[in-house]
């Protein structure tokens, strides 16, 4: 075969397909066009190599076909900007989908940390049953155990120790809702039962209002945090009952890849707060200041939610894996 004839009878599909991976927008016909002169150029390639194995011209049309298999199935999307989708997008987004479920959870269990905590307040045989008069005094008076519990360890360790906690209690609340969500329930009544108790024995001597200066910085982002697991973890039980109009396996699938995005965005959630328990609630700053820290970055996470999380829920965001990771699904008739 004589290999300049042949180069001359197809530099101009190869001019051609080059000229389309540059491009940097591609019109239907156009599209069509590059996938046909790829295909081509690919049989030019083999023929080549069959017959006539020039190196450089080998060269030349390989790499040209590479652009031009690159230009057709995509590139992928790189590391950094997958990182800034999911928290500008999708991890809002999914906590906008699920606020119907963790607000009401939240509501909830507000109130029975309240009744807990007057209960407690209001009735020594209570308190009595909770923990022995000596103990109650210590952790209640000034500089116990409440109070000193906060500055125990170093700053790093205790934020560490707080953040690992509180993301088990979170992964417990979405991981183990699929159960019905009978542990979650169970969870959260357990950290209001905890959280009501104190309240109610630091309000039964008068100290009330350093419970709050205390628990506040911190307790607001952190409290949001685990009553949005726990919603998400309930909407995931009720999906087992009720898959609407998807196959049960696949409303799973499809609800189960939320939890564990949820679950990554949460953790970073957690970590912000309990770098503000570690650093300002044992902090020297005024309580008014600290208070305002944990008042700042609760509504922060709010207009997060609320404003990021609908923008991107009404452009059509799924708070979920593009097709090409979570996998392609047949269509179902019915």
């Amino acid at each position: 075969m004589d290999v300049d004839v042949f180069v001359a009878a197809h530099r101009a599909e190869w001019d051609r397909l080059a000229e389309l991976v540059r491009a940097r927008t591609l019109r239907g016909r156009e599209a069509d066009e590059l996938v046909r002169l790829y295909q081509r150029t690919g049989t030019h390639l083999s023929i080549l190599r069959s017959r006539a194995p020039d190196p450089a011209l080998l060269a030349r049309l390989s790499g040209l076909l590479a652009r031009a298999r690159a230009a057709i199935a995509g590139t992928h999307t790189p590391a950094w900007r997958e990182f800034g989708l999911f928290f500008a997008r999708r991890f809002p987004a999914a906590l906008y989908r699920s606020w119907r479920w963790w607000v009401p959870a939240a509501l909830i269990s507000l109130l029975v940390g309240g009744a807990i905590a007057a209960w407690v307040a209001a009735s020594p045989d209570v308190q009595a049953s909770v923990a022995a008069p000596e103990e109650i005094r210590r952790l209640t008076q000034p500089g116990g155990d409440f109070e000193s519990y906060y500055s125990s360890d170093p700053a790093g360790s205790f934020a560490a120790r707080v953040w690992t906690n509180n993301a088990w209690v979170a992964a417990g609340c979405l991981l183990l809702g699929v159960l019905l969500g009978i542990p979650v329930v169970y969870i959260l009544f357990m950290n209001m039962l905890n959280v009501g108790v104190s309240g109610g024995l630091m309000a039964s001597v008068g100290r009330f209002d350093i419970f709050l200066g205390l628990i506040t910085p911190h307790g607001l982002l952190e409290l949001t945090a685990v009553f949005v697991a726990a919603g998400a973890g309930l909407k995931l039980g009720w999906t087992v009952v009720n898959p609407g109009p998807l196959t049960r396996a696949r409303a799973l699938a499809v609800e189960g890849r939320t939890v564990v995005a949820m679950a990554l965005g949460l953790a970073c959630v957690l970590l912000v707060s309990g770098i503000i328990e570690a650093f300002v609630t044992p902090s020297g700053l005024p309580t008014w200041a600290r208070v305002g820290i944990g008042v700042a970055a609760e509504l922060a996470f709010l207009a997060y939610v609320f404003i990021l999380g609908r923008r991107a829920h009404r452009a059509g965001e799924r708070a979920d894996l593009d097709d090409d990771l979570a996998g392609h699904t047949a269509p179902a008739a019915g």
